[in-house]
């Protein structure tokens, strides 16, 4: 739980009163949670979030008690991310991310690091059979992200060539494997020597360091890609709309690297480029990823920790040490 706004320490493991999920709900159990930069990013207090805060956006579990029909004691069960009102015209039509609720859980409600989650019922959904507790606590929230990024938004076809810069984060890991589940070629950017031998390792063409990567993208490719994954911000924007070819796409998710960036607007407009915003996703778009899953798409797990030590994976988050996601484990 975030309790106050010193980093890592400031989240801490705490016991709370049990209670019964409302009408429409469902409690369930939970086996695995997964951390984002979004709890390491409330923990610094970068985020206005009043502690005390129930951490994590990322759940996979059984179900303890439902009101509805819809789940029975002992389902297993992966979580939906998104928080919304379900009853709106946009939740209606397909489009949560358009709610006026629109919220992510553990930030804009408690979150998944607890024993017992009390959540919407139409937040659930049958966790795939094929992945294990800690895997299905690793894809909810990058992999919906990154699946609405590159084909709701930048429509990547097959053979099209993806760059995803800052590989290594969960959203890069998730694009590298979607984009290449979708029939891509994929190259990816890193700081890091390690994390760009393990970008080629799951799916990669080549990889780039981060600096100045645009000269050697567009040599590699023949003039440039037609998307970048971006998630990074002001310190890579300017070189991943050099990477693009002539009406090409450059998708966002996020700025670890500050909130106000420069753009060159004639790049922009003289390369007949979209620049394109995204976040989270629809809860269609969550079972687009749950099918691709089906077929064999998969999430990398970085590393497991017992949720007693949710201090250690902050740590390990907050020194750009992951490569994948680092999970809390509730077994055992």
């Amino acid at each position: 739980m975030y309790e106050e706004p010193t980093g890592a320490v400031g989240v801490r493991v705490r016991e709370r009163p049990k209670t019964d999920p409302l009408e429409g709900a469902v409690s369930v159990d939970i086996r695995a949670a997964s951390i984002n930069h979004l709890d390491l990013w409330m923990a610094h207090g970068a985020q206005r979030v009043s502690p005390p805060r129930v951490i994590a956006a990322d759940g996979a579990g059984t179900v303890h008690a439902s009101t509805t029909d819809a789940w029975h004691h002992g389902d297993e069960v992966v979580i939906y991310p998104t928080l919304c009102c379900w009853e709106c015209e946009w939740c209606r039509s397909g489009q949560n991310v358009k709610c006026a609720k629109f919220g992510v859980l553990g930030e804009h409600s408690d979150g998944t690091a607890c024993e017992l989650l009390h959540i919407d019922a139409r937040n659930v959904f049958p966790k795939p059979k094929q992945l294990s507790w800690t895997e299905a606590a690793a894809f909810p929230l990058t992999f919906l992200t990154a699946w609405r990024m590159l084909t709701t938004r930048a429509r990547v076809k097959p053979g099209e060539t993806v760059l995803v810069v800052g590989a290594g984060a969960g959203v890069a890991v998730a694009a590298i494997r979607i984009a290449k589940h979708l029939g891509a070629r994929v190259f990816a950017t890193s700081r890091s020597e390690a994390k760009r031998k393990q970008a080629i390792e799951i799916g990669a063409e080549a990889v780039f360091d981060s600096t100045d990567f645009s000269k050697a993208v567009r040599e590699a490719t023949g003039g440039g890609v037609d998307v970048v994954f971006e998630h990074v911000g002001p310190a890579t924007i300017g070189e991943s709309m050099r990477s693009v070819v002539n009406g090409g796409r450059v998708v966002t998710c996020g700025s670890t690297s500050g909130v106000k960036a420069e753009i060159a607007m004639a790049r922009l407009f003289w390369g007949q480029m979209d620049l394109l915003g995204s976040t989270m996703g629809n809860a269609g778009e969550f079972q687009a990823v749950l099918d691709a899953i089906d077929t064999g798409l998969r999430p990398v797990v970085d590393s497991v920790y017992p949720l007693d030590d949710v201090q250690a994976a902050l740590t390990r988050l907050d020194a750009a040490e992951q490569f994948g996601k680092v999970v809390l484990s509730l077994e055992g």
